[in-house]
């Protein structure tokens, strides 16, 4: 009896311990998953910019071209200090104009130049994203009024940066003139809001509450 006791508590032991390792596989796996999305959507959001600037005129391409670099630069420095730069390049390919988009950073006069997907991971990404939407929304003609909607932003930016990424949507809406409405679970973020609710899903029903 005492032998089969022991069996049971090692077996117990293993199946907890194998539980364990299961649930880190599946938040590891949940992480990667909204990770792989976030990119997917940054890569849709790169390409309607990228035809918007195939579409126009030389001229016109042109002064898109600095305006986009200018506002994405602006968020990045913002958020994550003065050594990263956005670049837009403007090539010709088989007669068709085409844009590449580029990180550029400086570490002690050394100047790297990468991929938005492949520079700092998803918080470089985030911003870029978000400065990119804030672009295509100010230069559209005709004007879009209305808020500026947004669901998580900078949910892959560091702690370390979140707060900066509030100070940069403050910015954007005192600048533009435009009201920001986000859905967010960071701190720094809602802290930063003049006017701020949380929602708590109590037996079925949806609670809003004033912070």
């Amino acid at each position: 009896m005492e032998h089969l006791s022991t069996g049971l508590q090692e077996f117990a032991r293993y199946y907890h311990s194998r539980l364990g390792q299961a649930q880190i596989l599946r938040q590891r796996r949940a992480q990667a998953v909204q990770k792989q999305r976030a990119l997917i959507s940054a890569s849709d959001l790169l390409e309607k910019v990228r035809l918007l600037l195939q579409e126009a005129s030389d001229y016109a391409r042109e002064q898109a071209r600095q305006q986009v670099e200018y506002m994405v630069t602006q968020a990045l420095q913002l958020v994550f200090g003065p050594e990263l730069e956005f670049k837009v390049e403007l090539l010709q390919r088989r007669g068709h104009p085409e844009a590449e988009f580029y990180v550029v950073s400086r570490y002690g006069g050394v100047e790297v130049k990468t991929r938005p997907q492949d520079a700092r991971g998803g918080g470089v990404v985030d911003v870029i994203s978000l400065a990119l939407r804030v672009a295509l929304l100010e230069t559209a003609r005709p004007a879009l009024a209305g808020p500026l909607l947004l669901d998580e932003p900078g949910k892959h930016v560091s702690d370390e940066f979140a707060p900066n990424v509030a100070v940069f949507l403050k910015t954007l809406s005192e600048s533009f003139h435009r009201q920001v409405i986000m859905v967010t679970h960071n701190q720094h973020l809602a802290e930063s809001a003049d006017l701020a609710y949380t929602v708590e899903l109590r037996e079925g029903c949806s609670v809003l509450r004033r912070v």
